[in-house]
This record gives C-alpha cells, sequence and structure tokens, in this order.
C-alpha cells in the first residue's frame, strides 16, 4: 500500500476530527455568546432565532443553528513543518428571501443583530 505524503495525512486526520471539534467549539460559542454574563441578544431575540430556525427547518431548510460548515486547508508547502487551518465554507444568514414573511418579521435592524450573532 502506497504512503500518502505528510501533509495528505495531516488533512485526512484534521478531518476525521473536524466534526466533533466544530460541535464542542459551537457548544461553548452559544454558551458564552448567548447564555453568558453579557450575552449579544436578548432572551426574546434568541426566541425568535428557535422561531425562524423552526419555520425554516419546516420549508425543507437547514434552519441557522448548528448548519454552519467548515473546511480544512493548508499552506500549500511540502515541508515537515506544513500549517493547516480551518475555514468556514457556509454561514447560515437570515435575509428577505430566506423566511416567510409575516406580521412577525424582524425589522432590518433585529435582521442584522440576528446575523451578527450567527
Amino acid at each position: 500500500m502506497a504512503e500518502f505524503p505528510d501533509e495528505r495525512q495531516l488533512v485526512l486526520r484534521a478531518r476525521s476530527q473536524l466534526d466533533q471539534w466544530t460541535k464542542s467549539v459551537r457548544m461553548e460559542a452559544y454558551t458564552e455568546l448567548f447564555e453568558g454574563d453579557d450575552p449579544i441578544l436578548s432572551p426574546e431575540e434568541v426566541q425568535l432565532l428557535d422561531a425562524l430556525d423552526s419555520e425554516l427547518e419546516r420549508e425543507g431548510g437547514d434552519g441557522v443553528w448548528g448548519t454552519d460548515q467548515y473546511g480544512i486547508h493548508t499552506t500549500g508547502t511540502s515541508s515537515s513543518d506544513t500549517s493547516l487551518g480551518v475555514v468556514c465554507v457556509y454561514h447560515p444568514q437570515i435575509t428577505k428571501d430566506s423566511i416567510l414573511r409575516g406580521a412577525d418579521d424582524p425589522d432590518d435592524e433585529t435582521e442584522e443583530r440576528l446575523n451578527a450573532a450567527l
């Protein structure tokens, strides 16, 4: 069996752990941002995000919670001290097109705050 180059082995190992890393860091961030001493959104805004998430999922979408996606990248060098990085390849965004519009729609300012929080 042929051996992979060192860089490829590093990427494969990192990729195999990426889901667990993402889940762990996401939970820490949610706790810090939404439940910590100085949450970035009010309880009402978090409740609105929950409602939007549910509505998007009912309509066949992915929702907003936990739908961000990440990938592994390298610096492209072949040296033994190859650096790996993680890059966000998808980030949920609330837009006028992404949610059903109704009486409880977020205004533009609230939409911006929610997107910044996500």
